[in-house]
């Protein structure tokens, strides 16, 4: 009698003596066993599975899916981005040949998953309800949802619904999330915090105080940094006190602990490696500060406050106040920051023109390095004319002497220029080829 898979690894795990099979018995029944299974499965029953629903979006046109097909295959990869975010706004979804390569890129690369709930359509939430590993796609929005989704839809979809409730009726939008808070998720809580980004005022105060209570850090983190950006809530006015009592004109004295309200109000205890646990909370305390507070703090003004010299912990400071000026996006400081160092991050507080007109002053100036390729990478697309030539300029100064440096520059330039000037960089045949697909690929998918 031949004994099942299951039983004869039974028999291996206990001893083939105390099953009373001889051990060339065992290896020939489970020879035996393994070529039965490899040959094939007798077919059961099964249910059909449901179809998906009707694609409600147009199919992008057969040369822009020949194109997307060839860069998941590799030709020009890292333009990918560009193709999902151009066909997202232009409202088309992908061949459905290609989801299945789309969905496995999105496992690997989490930046491009935010346009995949557009662009697979009705058949990528089907896939991804059967594969586990393409399952965060049910987390990304889909197209905007009607009223019943918030009760019933997927994460995504209910964030898309929020998400466009704030934009027409901000305090529904609130309430609609206050009602149902206790029976959010953890990783709901900390998504749905966040969409009240969008329109924030003092109205979203009394919410995002109770959120500070949240278990999740995630959510309280969240609801701080959102606070912070309401110079009159009751957490920035704690961040001040806090902060007034740690600086001073030309010296700092950062907080002796890190105590319950402390941490209640976003600032984690414990530091990331090799940094100074007390510097790490001096740092999210300025970070959390109004920066309307310093000025009249210590008596001068924004320009003269960024270079102040601090003494031991004035790179935890201005730390701190480049944190803060992302997240209240304020401009001024963000300006008076960059001139002392010129962080990508600072940038992208700026308006796009502005970006590329301050960028291209850093590229005339200073040669070309890992910083700089960091600096550029942060400037929005397109780039303007006063980065473009002096971005041109540069790749031709720098080719001859340094070719690995003016290669990453020029795959960055043709990420970002504007791909409309292909016909006039031939001096520079990579940059022209990267431009003239960014070319066809945008007139493919107007």
């Amino acid at each position: 009698m031949s004994r099942s898979w299951e039983e004869l690894v039974s028999t291996a795990l206990v001893g083939a003596e105390r099953r009373a099979v001889p051990p060339a018995g065992l290896l020939e029944e489970a020879a035996v066993c393994v070529t039965r299974r490899r040959a094939g499965w007798r077919p059961r029953r099964g249910r059909p599975l449901p179809s998906a629903s009707a694609e409600t979006r147009p199919l992008a046109s057969r040369a822009a899916g020949d194109r997307l097909a060839r860069m998941l295959m590799g030709e020009q990869a890292r333009l990918l981005p560009e193709w999902l975010e151009i066909a997202a706004a232009g409202g088309v979804r992908v061949p459905a040949a290609l989801i299945p390569d789309l969905l496995d890129h999105g496992v690997r690369d989490r930046s491009i998953r935010s346009h995949l709930g557009l662009l697979t359509g009705s058949r990528g939430r089907w896939l991804a309800e059967l594969n586990p590993a393409w399952s965060y796609l049910l987390a990304e929005p889909a197209l905007v949802p009607p009223a019943e989704t918030w009760e019933f839809g997927t994460s995504g979809d209910r964030r898309a619904f929020l998400a466009a409730l704030r934009a027409t009726a901000p305090a529904r939008a609130r309430e609609l999330l206050e009602q149902g808070w206790s029976g959010e998720t953890p990783e709901g809580r900390a998504a749905f915090v966040a969409v009240l980004s969008d329109g924030l005022t003092m109205d979203d105060e009394p919410f995002l105080e109770a959120a500070l209570d949240d278990r999740r850090r995630e959510v309280r983190q969240t609801a701080a940094d959102l606070l912070t950006r309401l110079p009159d809530s009751r957490l920035a006015r704690r961040m001040a006190e806090r902060a007034a009592r740690c600086l001073v004109r030309g010296r700092a004295e950062p907080p002796g602990a890190c105590d319950s309200t402390m941490e209640r109000d976003g600032v984690r205890a414990r530091p990331p490696a090799g940094m100074a646990q007390r510097g790490w909370w001096l740092q999210q305390v300025v970070a959390h500060t109004p920066l309307a507070f310093w000025p009249d703090h210590l008596g001068l003004p924004v320009d003269e406050i960024t270079r102040m010299r601090i003494g031991d912990w004035e790179r935890e400071v201005r730390m701190g106040w480049t944190r803060a000026a992302i997240l209240q996006r304020d401009a001024e400081w963000a300006r008076a920051l960059f001139e002392v160092e010129p962080l990508t991050d600072l940038l992208a507080v700026l308006p796009p023109g502005e970006q590329s007109d301050r960028a291209a002053e850093l590229v005339r100036r200073q040669p070309v390095d890992g910083q700089m390729i960091m600096m550029l990478g942060g400037v929005a697309r397109p780039w303007g004319p006063r980065l473009a030539q002096a971005a041109l300029r540069k790749i031709v100064e720098t080719s001859g002497a340094q070719p690995w440096n003016a290669g990453e520059l020029i795959r960055l330039a043709g990420e970002r220029l504007d791909p409309a000037v292909h016909a006039h960089v031939h001096d520079v045949p990579d940059l022209a080829a990267t431009l003239l697909f960014r070319y066809e690929m945008s007139k493919e998918l107007s």
